[in-house]
């Protein structure tokens, strides 16, 4: 008892945006729960031909889900094998970059920030107390290392989900740690491009077993219903085993998709809405709204409308958010070099 309100806080953040060849929504509730722990990316130019999309579902805390909705996409710009055109590697990497980032005083300072009420003012103050020096800032970034009290700080013990899609061109690349999914409508047709990672799952109950962890009632050691998160390094703590091989591993499973005229949109949503609706409801719905709503925003607002529970406990009752991403026919074949990204309009964001 305790997580949940008495009446559930319905107030929906929902923005809108678009590319010559795409255009999104995106709508998130925090419902009846007693805290907002999901986040999310909406990125319709990651760069000149690339957009990157992303829901981060948050447990024990929302640092570590707001941590990756502000830096994971950023990590897959820096790194070498984005440069080279290897998006799929780029990813992979980032996933795991979030893990180490988090660690010592720089990571706890960004998690006391970007935490509870609590922290943030700590947070703060270390982070005016122990700042880098005038014209260190430029080293600091790039190796992400700060001095002060909390330098062997091993990182977080909450942790996150992470479902993100990038797409180039006609190149869609989906990565997946945890429980929130990824759906590619084809003609109406509802395709999972995602796996939600669940601790019964038997490669998920071997990696476990092997690294010394156990699973019962489905969860990991008694705790965790998940398999794959960011963060939890509580559950990551042997040495003698690499990053991919923990009892919870960050380690997204990649799945990569040739975008045709006959898809007409993904939508990437965390648990909150799987829960309730399987993957070809929530297409069918979406496609039923799409019909009536000017803005994609407005059917996401919808969705959630109508998984939110009239009672507290049981489905319907965890944060929301979805993504909604429609590729547009025209341009989306043709667009194969940068100047097609030249009217990429920012993300417009409004509290409802």
């Amino acid at each position: 008892m305790g997580v949940y309100l008495s009446t559930p806080k319905t107030e929906k953040y929902s923005g809108d945006g678009e590319n010559d060849r795409l255009r999104y929504g995106l709508a998130s509730m925090q419902g009846w729960r007693t805290t907002m722990e999901d986040a999310h990316t909406a990125l319709p130019r990651l760069d000149e031909c690339t957009s990157f999309f992303g829901v981060y579902d948050g447990h024990g805390g929302k640092a570590v889900s707001k941590f990756c909705a502000k830096h994971l996409h950023l990590q897959v710009l820096k790194n070498e094998a984005y440069s080279s055109g290897d998006l799929a590697t780029s990813v992979l990497k980032s996933f795991f970059r979030m893990d180490e980032m988090m660690k010592g005083q720089r990571g706890w300072r960004e998690l006391a920030e970007l935490g509870d009420k609590g922290q943030k003012f700590a947070g703060m103050l270390e982070g005016i107390i122990w700042s880098p020096k005038p014209g260190d800032s430029d080293k600091l970034e790039d190796s992400w290392t700060e001095e002060g009290p909390h330098s062997t700080f091993p990182g977080p013990t909450s942790g996150s989900t992470a479902c993100v899609a990038v797409i180039r061109n006609d190149e869609l690349i989906v990565a997946n740690a945890g429980d929130s999914r990824c759906v590619l409508s084809r003609k109406g047709q509802a395709y999972d491009l995602s796996k939600d990672h669940k601790p019964d799952l038997d490669a998920e109950k071997e990696r476990i077993m092997s690294a010394g962890g156990f699973v019962v009632a489905g969860r990991v050691n008694g705790s965790l219903n998940l398999a794959r998160a960011i963060g939890d390094m509580e559950l990551k703590q042997n040495e003698l085993l690499p990053a991919d091989r923990q009892i919870v591993t960050a380690e997204p499973e990649l799945n990569k998709v040739k975008l045709s005229d006959d898809d007409e949109f993904i939508i990437l949503a965390c648990d909150g809405i799987w829960d309730c609706m399987s993957s070809q409801e929530v297409v069918d719905f979406v496609h039923k709204e799409m019909n009536t709503e000017d803005s994609l925003s407005a059917v996401c607002e919808k969705l959630l409308d109508h998984c939110l529970a009239p009672v507290s406990g049981g489905d319907g009752c965890d944060n929301m958010t979805v993504v909604l991403v429609q590729f547009k026919k025209a341009s989306k074949s043709a667009a194969t070099s940068s100047s097609t990204d030249q009217s990429v309009t920012s993300e417009e964001m409004r509290p409802k």
